[in-house]
């Protein structure tokens, strides 16, 4: 009897202890897949679960928002996008390097070293498959004729080469360095900007067609902006409205072939779009009230929607975690506000290239089905370099990016309390400014990029600096500096502090 007795204690204590680790296994963290989707020059008040008054119509990105949550207060590290694209994979500002202002243009070498620790290879590390489908922008090393004049090089004034002149490129040969010394595994890219030549394809760092046609450009007389991009070379074949379907198809593609695999991926997605030339197809003409841009952005919404029921219907959707944004604020002057009504910033200062929240506060959408309550909203300052350090943390690894902090906390216990950390802003002529809480401190007077003036001379013993409450005075109209002289002094040694000054 009590050996019987023995025997079921025994028996008990083990189903008990079976189904304890069997709880325990179910409850941890499956890492997810992950698809960043990163749109060009998409304005903070495009989307219309950003601006209710907005002229397009984006139900796929709502949709989205609506499942996930959303960031009111994420910034680009720049307000254009090679240094944004940059910190996103580096988890660094790019004015930390020899990149201090501007961009790459169509010829410059790959701008992130060879040993530089970057996203795709964190998770390569942890036995992701890493892909990267669409711009680029982070530079290529092409191919040289030798000998060339170092007239056909342009360096800035710390020697950083930013372009090799067009004409010393050999198209026969394909470049020797990209995406897949940062780390990915494939690659399906343009070299840049859907304006800026070479207008090519490659796949894993191979032309898909022979380099043998060129383009006299497009719309040349107008300001840069409707159907407008440069003459220079072209591969065979090439068509400029065809530029987003084929980065989605392959996007689709890609998912499908990966999910054969059965193993966790880390797809990244920067597309050409709503950049210039804005060139949306014949079916979606007129869609917008916004016009030729509005068109293409719905034009984005659909697309992106094709790609999450084609994630749908491969069963990936509940472990795949997705992040849409911008990597900048969008290309919109006054008279395209005048003869739109469209605010494509919104209620925010400025537009792309400078130095107010227009030019680099973006739209930032997560979702993580499990780990994200839907509907969420995020109203803390962030920065897309914190990317980095949350893939870190979802890996339950540790990160040495210097200016990337993980939001993980953040997005997945909604009781989280955020303690608010400075972040910078940096504009296209190089102008810098802090935000650390409510209040924002600008460096230098005008704005840094593409609003007149860009640069203005201060007066003799006026200050040059300007404070604003992002929390009171969204649109950035009364400069507080000289009712809070003592907080002006504390975010400039900040400003200096993380600089290294």
């Amino acid at each position: 009897m009590i050996f019987k007795h023995k025997t079921h204690l025994a028996y008990i204590l083990f189903v008990f202890f079976i189904f304890g680790c069997v709880s325990k296994d179910s409850s941890k963290i499956k890492t997810p897949n992950i698809i960043y989707i990163l749109a060009d020059d998409l304005g903070y008040g495009d989307l219309f679960n950003y601006n209710q008054d907005s002229k397009i119509k984006t139900p796929n990105l709502d949709l989205l928002a609506r499942q996930g949550m959303r960031f009111t207060d994420m910034h680009s590290t720049s307000s254009v996008c090679t240094p944004t694209r940059y910190s996103i994979l580096t988890g660094e500002y790019a004015w930390r390097t020899n990149l201090k202002s501007g961009v790459l243009w169509s010829y410059g070498p790959l701008m992130i070293p060879y040993d530089k620790e970057t996203v795709a290879k964190l998770l390569k590390r942890n036995n992701y498959h890493t892909a990267v489908i669409g711009k680029w922008h982070l530079g290529l090393d092409w191919q040289l004729k030798i000998p060339y004049d170092d007239s056909d090089v342009d360096v800035n004034h710390l020697g950083f080469i930013t372009n090799y002149n067009e004409k010393i490129i050999d198209f026969s040969k394909a470049p020797s360095r990209g995406p897949s010394n940062t780390g990915f595994d494939y690659s399906y890219i343009i070299p840049a900007s859907l304006d800026i030549p070479p207008y090519v394809y490659l796949e894993n760092e191979v032309y898909t067609s022979p380099v043998s046609e060129r383009t006299t450009g497009s719309n040349l007389d107008g300001d840069y902006d409707e159907d407008f991009w440069r003459p220079g070379p072209m591969a065979e074949g090439f068509e400029f409205y065809e530029v987003l379907p084929k980065f989605i198809d392959k996007a689709k593609n890609y998912l499908t072939d990966i999910k054969e695999k059965k193993t966790p991926f880390f797809l990244y997605l920067p597309l050409a779009a709503p950049h210039t030339p804005w060139v949306p197809k014949p079916d979606y003409n007129g869609s917008s009230e916004a016009g030729q841009y509005g068109d293409f952005v719905n034009m984005i919404d659909d697309y992106i929607g094709q790609l999450l029921n084609h994630l749908d219907e491969l069963g990936l959707a509940e472990d795949t975690m997705i992040v849409f944004t911008s990597d900048n604020g969008p290309y919109w002057k006054p008279y395209h506000i005048d003869n739109t009504n469209h605010l494509a910033a919104g209620k925010l200062r400025g537009m792309k290239g400078d130095i107010y929240d227009g030019g680099h506060r973006v739209p930032y959408i997560i979702r993580w089905p499990g780990k994200i309550k839907p509907g969420g909203v995020n109203n803390h300052p962030n920065t897309l370099a914190n990317f980095y350090a949350t893939v870190a943390n979802v890996l339950g690894t540790s990160s040495d990016a210097l200016d990337s902090f993980s939001v993980y906390d953040e997005i997945t216990d909604e009781n989280y309390n955020s303690v608010p950390k400075p972040i910078i802003h940096h504009s296209l002529n190089g102008h810098f400014a802090i935000r650390n809480g409510d209040w924002k401190m600008i460096e230098k007077q005008g704005s840094g990029g593409f609003s007149p003036s860009n640069t203005v001379k201060t007066p003799s013993g006026v200050s040059h600096q300007r404070l604003y409450n992002m929390q009171n005075d969204l649109s950035e109209q009364h400069d507080r500096s000289k009712e809070y002289p003592q907080k002006m002094a504390t975010l400039k040694r900040q400003l200096d502090s993380i600089r290294g000054l």
